[in-house]
Formats: structure tokens, C-alpha cells, sequence
């Protein structure tokens, strides 16, 4: 198979990366549909929506503003802003939905943790949009510099590349049965913020392989943005490390 995959049905081209962007959203949806049955949800239906419709705010928010940090463009114009809003990251949605949750469960005053019950559906969702990312090849900036390391890999420029989406396929594989192993060892709300913690910092070292633009002290935007969230969950580290100690 040749990378960027390009299929075609009866002569029309499909872009199979927003197909299986699409189909993340669908399978991740469901999955959450199909875990709720079975959860005991504190939560009442009112306040789970309006959960959601926070959660999907922030997100739509998040993703477009850091997606367009990733590259910024200055210059304003009708194309330029259409570039805007069709820019995203799954970084900047994570962590706009994460502030739209705590922003609308303020308002609602609901106390109780409201993540771990998207955490699996989002691994799956992720996983599944990256497989669209990495058959996109270099049509998507998800893909790493030049290397000689043996996993280099032709993704459409003829030039010896690291595969970062499939390097981000096998971490998010073994975090899905990490957690799913300690599961029921964890009190509420802590699997969400482990995968939060995991998958970011995780980001934060990938983002070194791609060919990125720097800002402040040789740091990409999505680097900053994982900062962010290891600041903000910074307590919750320092209590689970002194409590592993």
C-alpha cells in the first residue's frame, strides 16, 4: 500500500482521513453510550448534558485556537480565516474541553467527577483518527523528520521519515489496557486525569521528532499547551507520587 492512500470510488477520490475522522466521532460516541449503560452516573441527565455541551465548546474552541498557534498565520484574509477554522488538534480540544467541563460544571454546581466515563470512548476516537493521519502521510502534519532509525518510513515525500502517528497508535494501545487494567483500583475521576497526564506528557516528548515551529525557549505551541496541563493537574501528580513513595 502506498502512503498518503489515496482511494477511490467509481472515480471518486475519497479522503479517507476525514472518513475515519467521522467514523472516530460515530465509533467513540457509541462506546460511550454502550459504557453508560452499565455505569452508575451520580450525575442527572440535565447536568450530563450540559456536561457535554460544555465539553464540546471548549473543545471545538481548543482545538482551532492551538491548531492554528501550530502555524500561525498573521495575515487577515477571507481564505486565511476559512484556514482558521478548518485548522484543529486534538491537543487543544482535550484540554478546551477539559476548561468547558470545569466552566459549565461551576455554573450547574455539579461537585461530582464527570471524566472517567469519556476516557476510554476519547482513547478509541483518538486511535482511530490517527490511522486516518497516518495513511494521509505528509497530506497531514503528523508526520516526523528526517531519520536513518530503523522505523523510518516513505510517507509520500521519498524521504525516511518517523511515523509519529504510528508510534502514537502503540502508546495509546498499551495506555488503553494500562488503564483498563487498574480500573477498579482507581477512585473516582483519576482515570481520566491519568490518561490526561499520560497522553500529554507523551505528546510533549513526541513533538521533539516533528519538524515544528519553536516559539519560547525551543518549544512548540502543542509543547506549551502540555505544560499547561501537567500544571494544572500538578497537585494530583504530586499527591499519587508521594503516595506510590
Amino acid at each position: 500500500m502506498q502512503i498518503p492512500f489515496e482511494p477511490s470510488l467509481f472515480g471518486i477520490p475519497i479522503n479517507i482521513h476525514l472518513v475515519l475522522e467521522y467514523l472516530s466521532f460515530f465509533i467513540g460516541f457509541r462506546y460511550y453510550v454502550y459504557l453508560k449503560k452499565g455505569y452508575p452516573d451520580k450525575i442527572s441527565k440535565t447536568n450530563r448534558i450540559s456536561i457535554i455541551l460544555g465539553a464540546a465548546l471548549g473543545a471545538f474552541i481548543g482545538s482551532r485556537l492551538f491548531g492554528f498557534l501550530e502555524n500561525p498565520v498573521f495575515n487577515i484574509s477571507i481564505q486565511n480565516c476559512i484556514q482558521l477554522l478548518n485548522t484543529k488538534t486534538i491537543m487543544g480540544g482535550l484540554f478546551g474541553g477539559l476548561l468547558g467541563v470545569e466552566l459549565s460544571k461551576k455554573i450547574i454546581h455539579e461537585k461530582n467527577s464527570s471524566g472517567d466515563l469519556f476516557t476510554f470512548p476519547i482513547i478509541v476516537g483518538i486511535f482511530i483518527g490517527r490511522i486516518g493521519c497516518f495513511l494521509s502521510g505528509t497530506k497531514e502534519f503528523t508526520y516526523g523528520k528526517q531519520t536513518t532509525f530503523i522505523t523510518g518510513m516513505d510517507l509520500g515525500d521519498h524521504l525516511q521519515r518517523h511515523p509519529i502517528a504510528l508510534y502514537e497508535l502503540v502508546f495509546l494501545a498499551l495506555l488503553f489496557l494500562s488503564l483498563k487494567t487498574y480500573q477498579q483500583k482507581l477512585n473516582s475521576g483519576e482515570l481520566f486525569k491519568l490518561f490526561m497526564i499520560f497522553y500529554f506528557t507523551f505528546r510533549f516528548f513526541i513533538e521533539f521528532l516533528k519538524p515544528n515551529v519553536f516559539f519560547i525557549l525551543h518549544l512548540s505551541s502543542i509543547q506549551i499547551l502540555c505544560l499547561l496541563c501537567l500544571c494544572y493537574y500538578a497537585k494530583f501528580i504530586y499527591l499519587k507520587l508521594r503516595y506510590a513513595r
